[in-house]
């Protein structure tokens, strides 16, 4: 739910995402980013037209657009800076502006690329899971305390329904055993409550509640069919429910039957059955189906496209990084391990943004008490879904990095340099390893420790009122003390990945192989460290927009260009670099020890919480 700002750039990526946070609100004349493959001006002057597969992401700072040819090679890239308001635990955004950023970044990306409209002959989007709400004309619906209409999303990081997640978690639904056990307060049955406890006028104005990707869909084609994805993921929606019916018929454009009414009447959103869950998705899609008749002209005409262009049902972000990095396989590899189906279900795909999303599909049902699903259908058709993640990655290392004293100095340093401060912090690590004659890097860390829940745990403890923690802090503002900050923060999030493998392991996975996109991906410090830290080699994508792949991936399948997504998958997805853990026994007896110490810290705080309860009763 990638969903993401990705605070790792290194100088020749200038498509990422890399904009803070807190408060960024985009001016009409904002500057568009673009980046593009360098064969891309050479390929344009071809005789015969290219088939060109479009994908779109919308992350938590920015929308962007990539271009790709029949091999999954990116011909060209661009973004647009999007609008978001944080106030506490409400964070929102704006439709409107969104599909804005999004028509600029795609005319932006086939200028660059020099991609004529009618080589496009597929398009897919895929979205943080944020919740969008507009009226019976499509208008938006304020969701936020301003009243002010533009502010029609709850960010899937928004944390305000915190009281209603547990409320609903209390009843113990029989759906939330698909859930890790319970709802997250960034899933959206918790939201909708907030909303109408809260926004009565807002919620009776209320035609349809979208998933953010699915509403793009809808925008683009006018086709109100949700996405198994979306609906599985965050809705409670049950998509086995659909296995028969799917292996009885060739149709994929299915009616909801997999909404448990009772849940949503239980919880006190009895309306939301109404008209046949007209509200929340009466037909539902695996993902890269065909919606409606394609672009209509209106949308076709804003991004500067053809009428009729198909588009394929959505994703959520971090599954569109899944679906574009999971079937990578090196040129080493044969086509025995090719060839085999379970291959796929040792792997984890770490999709690296503001947060991270871990997740393995499996043959079978797999219930991971703490880790959300098991979500039929919702990434691969006919897998099961297993999905982990952390709330803040990409965000903590970003807030750790520019809340120090050094920072400002640092980044002065880096520009100057034309290199990020990521990549100048990288550099002052291995100064230091050399000047204090370390037996290896990561033992700078050895007197600090990290928790990084600095936006609660989401897997797989699922305490959302968790507490970051930092241990082993002096009156140290240099910025070689900001530099150990760093990768212990690097370090305490490489343990949160591996407990939750190791948790997914201990109940019927198998993950033997992480793969990793998404913008802390480019980092080689961050990989390198999950890898010693998991024990398991990182497989990174040749291609480094896996997420916008994954989107033009949907678009080939509503295309009919492969018989299906695990076809085209196949076809686009490609490994780079493999990154190995280290062989030292040193280096792996050092995490062991970090990683108890790790663990220990909630311990701690769980300690802490329950005498602190005690001295307010």
């Amino acid at each position: 739910m990638l969903s993401r700002a990705r605070a790792w750039s290194s100088s020749s990526s200038s498509s990422s995402d890399t904009t803070p946070l807190l408060h960024r609100l985009r001016s009409p004349s904002a500057a568009v980013e673009m980046a593009s493959a360098a064969a891309a001006a050479s390929s344009a002057t071809a005789a015969v037209a290219r088939v060109v597969f479009l994908g779109v992401d919308v992350g938590t700072g920015s929308a962007r657009a990539g271009l790709f040819d029949e091999k999954g090679r990116l011909l060209g890239s661009a973004s647009s800076p999007i609008q978001i308001w944080k106030e506490k635990d409400c964070i929102e955004q704006s439709s409107t502006d969104i599909w804005h950023a999004i028509c600029a970044a795609v005319k932006a990306a086939c200028s660059l690329a020099n991609v004529a409209a009618q080589e496009v002959v597929g398009l897919g989007f895929a979205a943080t899971c944020s919740l969008v709400a507009v009226d019976s004309d499509g208008s938006p619906v304020s969701v936020s305390w301003s009243s002010d209409a533009r502010r029609n999303i709850i960010v899937w990081m928004d944390h305000r329904a915190v009281e209603q997640a547990e409320r609903i978690n209390s009843r113990n639904s029989p759906v939330l055993q698909y859930c890790g056990g319970g709802v997250s307060p960034e899933m959206q049955a918790p939201k909708l409550l907030w909303v109408k406890e809260n926004l009565r006028e807002s919620w009776s104005m209320v035609f349809r509640w979208m998933d953010l990707s699915d509403w793009l869909a809808y925008r683009a084609t006018g086709d109100d069919t949700r996405s198994l994805c979306t609906t599985v993921c965050k809705w409670t929606y049950l998509g086995h429910a659909h296995m028969e019916l799917a292996r009885e018929t060739d149709s994929r454009d299915m009616e909801a039957c997999g909404w448990d009414d009772v849940f949503w009447e239980e919880i006190g959103l009895e309306d939301l059955v109404e008209g046949n869950h007209a509200k929340i998705g009466r037909s539902v899609a695996f993902p890269g189906h065909p919606l409606g008749s394609g672009l209509t002209h209106a949308a076709a005409q804003e991004l500067g496209l053809f009428p009729g262009t198909p588009v394929g049902t959505s994703l959520i972000d971090a599954h569109a990084g899944g679906i574009g990095v999971m079937q990578s396989v090196s040129e080493s590899e044969s086509k025995a391990d090719v060839a085999d189906e379970d291959a796929i279900c040792h792997r984890m795909v770490l999709v690296c943004g503001t947060s991270t999303c871990h997740m393995a599909i499996s043959k079978d049902k797999l219930f991971i008490p703490g880790v959300w699903g098991p979500f039929w259908s919702a990434m691969v058709p006919e897998y099961w879904l297993t999905e982990g993640g952390q709330s803040a990655t990409g965000a903590l290392v970003e807030y750790i990095v520019e809340n120090h004293v050094a920072a400002p100095l640092l980044a002065n340093r880096a520009a100057s340099q034309s290199i990020s401060i990521y990549e100048l912090l990288n550099k002052i690590l291995v100064s230091m390893s050399h000047e204090q004659n370390a037996p290896f890097l990561s033992a700078l860390t050895e007197d600090m420790h990290v928790l990084p829940d600095f936006h609660g745990n989401r897997s797989p403890i699922a305490d959302p009122k968790s507490k970051g923690m930092i241990c082993g802090l002096t009156l140290d503002t240099s910025e070689k003390h900001l530099a150990l900050l760093y990768l212990a923060t690097i370090q305490g999030i490489a343990y949160g990945t591996r407990h939750i493998v190791e948790h997914c392991n201990s109940l019927g996975h198998k993950i033997d192989t992480l793969l990793a996109c998404g913008g802390l991906a480019k980092n080689s410090l961050y990989i390198q460290e999950h890898a010693d830290i998991v024990g398991c080699p990182i497989i990174l994508p040749r291609e480094n927009e896996s997420v916008l792949l994954g989107a033009a991936i949907l678009g080939a399948v509503a295309a009919k260009k492969y018989s299906g997504l695990q076809d085209a998958m196949k076809a686009l997805n490609a490994a780079g670099q493999i990154v190995h853990p280290s062989k030292d026994p040193k280096v792996k007896k050092y995490h062991h020890a970090k990683y108890k110490i790790f663990r220990s810290l909630y311990e701690q705080q769980l300690s802490h919480r329950s005498i602190m309860t005690q001295a307010l009763q």
